[in-house]
């Protein structure tokens, strides 16, 4: 059955082709076809139907950019963000730099070959400003490569304050935070917020076949300095068919017994673009099949009922959910207007409910508590958010599952200064030969 249209690209050329949603028993399909190249077919939800169209919540209201450019090439190759986008954006990736200190088999960004000079201070002083001008304050995610690489990071993070900007989030594989007395501190004091700590499992295995060596005790010693420092810890696993979709449990079961340092979960299924040693599956992760993963491991600490689709971006996009820790244990569920996060319906309420939802405090972990000099409905609200824990997941697109409906609406968007703000999924979009629209 024929369940609806949209635009795609061909996964060999990258030419925007026509497509359409098809459903079978196992689940809904994008097929297209190229008219150099051929069709193709792309498993988008492991499901039936009537969970497909349950599913959908999208809020359809338009937050547009600000200023956005008119677009000439068509999506996906006009972003900038260009007038046909609808949503001006709330996260936004500072690459700020192409080195790293690990060489993963895996990563959107295939950092580490011949890697570009790093960003000035200049430069980024630029993007600053031109955020700003288009639509910010937004929360910015520091990226690269591995941006501790960089021993400015804490000046770019100043400067990032001084310009305006209110939430700051590492996206790190942690080994400098582990390794380096005191720089957890160092970058806390700067302004930094969060950790988005890559986190892919709880055997080694699994990291030598992502991340290209074991990791599993380094990782450990980042997020016992981060939790010394006051700084929130978001763990990051990227799933990947057949290779660790057995750790899905034992990740969450760990980061519930680190909290409230780690804050949630943020899981990311495996998008096959950038540079990825795994072959593509035939049915790769989507949003149902890591929905039951989670249930199933956890037998039923948390359940598949208790996550909601996107409401800023689509939603079928992302999904989340947000749980009070009750001192047994326990989880309970909160309801979606209280659970945040990816579930907010513009792109200003999810900046800021995702900044408060996994920032950390030092009152967190132990130290003197500020709670004493605040009111007593601050301090009810402040222990209320140390008392949560996130569960939330990312499903970026790659050539075969593209869906250009959904990019319209993204709101996580790369910072260039050749482009402006490209969406995530449009940025790191590579053919099936590692060729790309924008890097």
């Amino acid at each position: 059955m024929i369940i609806g249209k949209t635009k795609s690209v061909c996964p060999v050329c990258l030419r925007a082709v026509d497509a359409q949603k098809r459903s079978e028993k196992d689940g809904i399909y994008l097929d297209k076809r190229c008219d150099e190249h051929g069709a193709f077919s792309a498993l988008i939800w492991e499901g039936n139907l009537a969970s497909y169209l349950r599913w959908n919540s999208e809020n359809n209201a338009v937050d547009p950019p600000r200023e956005g450019r008119a677009p000439e090439k068509g999506c996906p190759k006009d972003c900038g963000l260009c007038t046909e986008h609808l949503r001006k954006g709330c996260c936004m990736l500072l690459e700020l730099t192409g080195r790293c200190n690990l060489r993963c088999p895996v990563c959107f960004a295939a950092t580490g070959e011949a890697p570009k000079a790093d960003l000035s201070l200049e430069e980024i002083e630029k993007q600053y400003d031109y955020l700003m001008a288009h639509g910010g304050p937004f929360n910015i995610q520091l990226s690269g490569g591995e941006p501790t690489v960089r021993d400015d990071l804490p000046e770019i993070i100043r400067l990032g304050r001084e310009k305006g900007f209110t939430f700051f989030q590492l996206n790190t594989n942690g080994l400098r935070l582990a390794a380096e007395p005191g720089y957890a501190e160092t970058l806390r004091e700067a302004g930094l917020n969060t950790v988005f700590l890559q986190f892919d499992a709880l055997d080694d295995k699994v990291s030598i076949t992502l991340r290209g060596r074991a990791l599993l005790e380094e990782k450990k010693h980042c997020i016992e300095a981060c939790a010394a420092a006051g700084l929130g810890v978001v763990l990051v696993p990227v799933i990947a068919r057949d290779v660790n979709e057995d750790q899905v449990g034992a990740i969450l079961r760990f980061a519930l017994e680190k909290s409230p340092a780690v804050r949630g979960v943020h899981f990311q299924p495996l998008s096959y673009f950038g540079r990825c040693a795994l072959k593509r599956p035939e049915r790769p992760i989507t949003i149902p099949k890591l929905l039951a993963l989670i249930e199933e491991q956890t037998d039923g600490l948390l359940h598949a009922s208790d996550f909601y689709g996107g409401g800023a971006e689509s939603a079928y996009c992302s999904f989340h959910a947000s749980y009070r820790v009750r001192e047994d244990g326990s989880l309970k569920p909160l309801p979606r207007r209280q659970s945040g996060g990816c579930c907010c319906t513009s792109s200003d309420d999810s900046r800021t409910s995702v900044a408060d939802q996994w920032s950390g405090t030092a009152s967190d972990f132990g130290e003197d508590d500020p709670l004493t000099e605040t009111s007593a409905l601050d301090a009810f609200l402040e222990q209320a958010r140390r008392s949560t824990f996130a569960v939330s997941g990312m499903v970026f697109q790659d050539a075969w599952n593209l869906d250009l409906d959904r990019l319209r609406r993204c709101h996580i968007c790369e910072v260039d200064s050749r482009y402006g703000m490209v969406p995530f999924c449009a940025y790191n979009l590579t053919n099936q030969n590692g060729e790309a629209l924008y890097r």
